[in-house]
């Protein structure tokens, strides 16, 4: 799937059904004089339904459709016939959705499991007949009621990618790299910023047939989560990791000044974050010889496990998928 394929933010405007309305009718037959009410029940409105399905990793379906209304409720009938239920609409979201009110933008639910059912707007009720206001004092009711109204409003969705372990550094830093090495996955790779404009997944096969999902978000810099840079639209694509793996290059100026701004970055944009499992690796390792990687060693940020890896070496990733393992299933 192309960059510009990958949607995270979209907005929709969704509207429920009409319930049908209750019908008056008086039952009329050959023989039978005076048969007394039997209208019927009106129907309910559709309800419009989001939806989980793991098929889908975009908001991108939903780019050009935007517009969900549901069917109206039928009209009840003679002889107590209930009228038709409205259609009701699916909206299919991947997971990981979170579904806001479009004014007040609270959160009304969170999509995180494959045919999950949410009822965005409920239909209206059908009425009912005047069958069910016959009574002894009123033998004859002329009067049913209508079907209640249908809801409508803006609604936005937002996506945060579900994956296991995510990868944290600064554009460059090796992080495409490390993916398309680990898993099957194809980002884009390039010797300049920004390569990288949307979030990618990849699968790690790891032994006896067991998986992990990995994602590139895309690179962070300070200030990120002011909005400068890529980092504010896709930071919170980080909520839903379960582990960080921090990726910083050997040749960097200062490997500890890096790591505090990414964790900083972090904290500015949700302080939970901090509360993640966390792992540094350092990447294009295969750049260093052993006196070199004493030194750095020197100047590692305390408090947190660090690994020297290459990607183009293939170096310390078996190390590097038994350590994210074992943090994964403590």
């Amino acid at each position: 799937m192309t960059e510009g394929n990958f949607v995270d933010y979209i907005k929709i405007f969704a509207s429920s059904g009409n319930g049908g309305g209750g019908s008056v009718h008086l039952h009329r037959e050959k023989y039978i004089t005076k048969g007394g009410p039997d209208g019927g029940d009106g129907g309910r409105g559709g309800h419009i339904i989001v939806r989980g399905n793991k098929n889908m990793w975009t908001l991108y379906p939903l780019k050009y459709k935007k517009h969900f209304r549901a069917e109206h409720g039928g009209h009840g009938g003679k002889q107590r016939s209930s009228g038709k239920d409205g259609k009701d609409v699916y909206v299919d979201v991947p997971l990981g959705t979170i579904v806001r009110n479009g004014e007040t933008q609270e959160i009304l639910f969170e999509i995180t499991a494959e045919n999950t059912e949410q009822i965005l707007l409920e239909g209206g009720m059908g009425g009912l007949g005047n069958w069910n206001f016959r009574s002894a004092t009123n033998q004859t009711p002329r009067y049913a009621q209508p079907g209640i109204e249908s809801k409508e409003g803006w609604f936005q969705l937002e996506l945060k990618v579900l994956a296991d372990v995510g990868l944290v550094g600064f554009p460059n830093a090796g992080k495409s790299t490390l993916l398309s090495v680990l898993t099957s996955a194809k980002p884009k790779i390039a010797d300049y910023a920004f390569t990288t404009l949307k979030p990618n997944l990849g699968i790690v096969e790891y032994r006896d047939f067991q998986t992990f999902v990995i994602a590139d978000i895309p690179g962070i810099i300070e200030g990120a989560a002011d909005g400068k840079g890529l980092g504010l639209r896709f930071l919170r694509h980080i909520e839903r990791n379960s582990t960080l793996l921090f990726l910083i290059p050997a040749d960097s100026d200062d490997i500890k000044k890096e790591y505090d701004i990414l964790l900083n970055e972090l904290k500015l944009h949700n302080p939970e974050l901090l509360d993640k499992e966390r792992l540094l690796a350092i990447s294009k390792s295969d750049l260093l010889d052993d006196e070199l990687k004493t030194e750095i060693k020197k100047e590692l940020p305390k408090g947190i496990k660090t690994l020297f890896i290459s990607s183009v070496a293939q170096q310390g990733l078996t190390e590097l998928k038994d350590t994210l393992w074992k943090m994964l299933n403590e």
